[in-house]
């Protein structure tokens, strides 16, 4: 028999195929299909495992919380137009409260909902036990006026839904779209004559296209007519023209400014004088 196995031509051997590759692959889909079940059961049971977590995490707050950790105090400051009561009721905390289970991110986002608050700073501090709330209250810009209604804007021309009343003499806008474009016209009139900027009392949007400016008195101040386009050139000829021929110290209702190559007055009524044409300079 060995002399026979040994006279085997090397051309009739027969060599099995090698079954290692395919066993691998087949080995590596069950392992993928294997992780990606129990990640699914993961994520099934995902809703469990946090209520879990979180009954077991207020448990051993609430034992913490009985070995002085109670809320002694609350401090708040920066309030002026905001409602104490308003407040309160999104804070809800008294004393003796667990201090450590005190949601300060979400306290902060529910208290910047309320209208007159830009931002909340909150700190908690230990021995004593105290939270502190910093506001941060909207600066109001303007007064607009549309549609025989008012509205209190920010300094970024957002209106501000409450209720205001000013104590002093604020800028008055009026007309439908003055609201989105006064801010771009005050910094203009910032950058090119900051001076000039306490002197208008009154910006009035016609037709959404162009302003009419009242300066030193709502009633018998100044109006300033401006044009649509290049604003801005209009604007640098006023108060060149009041630097050189002191304009706006004159006796004048309107100030024309629409057409780029000429300027239209119109002088103040008196009694005694009668009335007269428009003069232009």
């Amino acid at each position: 028999m060995a002399t026979e196995k040994q006279d085997i031509k090397a051309d009739k051997v027969i060599t099995p195929p090698k079954e290692w590759p395919g066993r691998l692959r087949a080995s590596l889909f069950v392992m993928a299909m294997i992780t990606l079940i129990a990640c699914l059961i993961v994520i099934l049971k995902n809703d469990l495992v946090n209520k879990k977590i979180e009954e077991t995490e207020n448990v051993i707050l609430d034992f913490i919380g009985k070995e002085g950790f109670g809320l002694e105090d609350i401090i708040i400051r920066g309030r002026e137009r905001t409602g104490l009561d308003e407040i309160n009721q999104i804070i809800a905390l008294k004393r003796g409260d667990n201090i450590l289970k005190v949601n300060v991110k979400k306290m902060k986002q529910d208290l910047e909902t309320l209208p007159w608050i830009r931002d909340v700073e909150i700190k908690r501090s230990f021995f004593p036990n105290v939270v502190q709330i910093d506001i941060h209250e909207k600066e109001v810009l303007a007064i607009w006026q549309l549609n025989e209604r008012f509205y209190p804007l920010d300094i970024n021309g957002y209106v501000i839904e409450a209720d205001y009343r000013p104590k002093k003499s604020m800028l008055l806008i009026v007309g439908a779209g003055a609201a989105e474009n006064i801010v771009a016209f005050l910094d203009m009139v910032q950058k090119i004559s900051p001076e000039y900027l306490p002197r208008i009392k009154v910006a009035n949007y016609i037709s959404q296209r162009r302003w009419n400016i009242i300066l030193d008195d709502i009633r018998d101040g100044i109006t300033i007519k401006l044009p649509e386009e290049k604003t801005e050139e209009a604007w640098k000829k006023l108060i060149k023209l009041d630097a050189s021929k002191g304009i706006l110290k004159r006796k004048l209702t309107i100030i024309d400014l629409r057409l780029e190559d000429k300027v239209t007055v119109k002088l103040r009524k008196s009694k005694a004088m009668q009335r007269k044409p428009e003069h232009k300079i």
